[in-house]
C-alpha cells in the first residue's frame, strides 16, 4: 500500500511540475513516419560504409552529445540528421581527402527511441522502442490499466522546444472513434492517473 502512495505522490508532483505546460490538441492523424525521414538520435548505432575504403568503413555509436567519431573527419554531428543529410555531410567532409567519395550511411540499431508511462499500468517504465507505437500500444506494452486508472485524463506531455506540450488522450473515445489514436514521438511521457 505504501508503494502505491508513493507512485501516486510521484505522479501528482510530476502533474503539478507540468501545471504550465501548454496544453494541445490530439494530433488529427496517425500517419507512420516515413524511413527517409527518420531522425537519427543519440545512442542509435549506425554503420558508416565509405565506398573502396575498409579503413574508413565502420559501425559507430552516437554519442549522448550527438556526434559519431571517424578517422580523418574526427567528430561529426549526426543526431537531428536523417541518414540521408549525415551521408552529405560525411562526402562533402571526406572529399577533402579524397576524391568523389561514395558514401552510405546504415541505421542497425535505432535505441533512442524511448517512451514513458507513469501512474496506473501494471508495468510503469521507460521503454527503448524499435518502431513506430501509438498510445494505445504503449499502454498496452505498459502491462495495461489498473484498476484505478481514470481512462479518460490520460496526458502525454511532449517536449517542443523549450515548451511541453500536454495532449490529452481518451481512451474510451480512441477504441470508439477512429482517428483518436496517434503514434508517439521519442522522449514522449505517457501519463496515465
Amino acid at each position: 500500500m505504501r508503494t502505491l502512495t508513493v507512485a501516486w505522490a510521484l505522479v501528482l508532483v510530476l502533474l503539478g511540475g507540468f501545471a504550465g505546460a501548454e496544453t494541445t490538441t490530439p494530433p488529427t492523424t496517425a500517419a507512420p513516419v516515413e524511413p527517409s525521414s527518420y531522425i537519427i538520435g543519440p545512442e542509435d548505432v549506425l554503420q558508416i560504409i565509405v565506398w573502396r575504403n575498409e579503413a574508413l568503413t565502420r559501425a559507430v555509436p552516437v554519442r549522448p552529445d550527438g556526434l559519431i567519431s571517424l578517422p580523418l573527419l574526427h567528430d561529426v554531428q549526426a543526431a537531428g540528421l536523417t541518414p540521408l543529410a549525415l551521408r552529405d555531410v560525411l562526402t562533402k567532409r571526406l572529399s577533402e581527402f579524397m576524391t568523389d567519395p561514395e558514401v552510405s550511411v546504415i541505421v542497425t540499431d535505432v535505441r533512442s527511441f524511448k517512451i514513458s508511462v507513469m501512474g496506473e499500468v501494471h508495468r510503469p517504465g521507460r521503454y527503448e522502442l524499435k518502431s513506430n507505437t501509438t498510445v494505445l500500444d504503449m499502454i498496452a506494452q505498459a502491462g495495461g490499466f489498473t484498476y484505478f486508472s481514470k481512462k479518460s485524463k490520460i496526458v502525454v506531455l511532449r517536449q517542443n522546444g523549450a515548451k511541453t506540450e500536454r495532449i490529452p488522450f481518451d481512451y474510451n473515445k480512441a477504441v470508439e472513434v477512429s482517428g483518436q489514436n496517434f503514434f508517439l514521438q521519442p522522449n514522449d511521457i505517457v501519463l496515465v492517473p
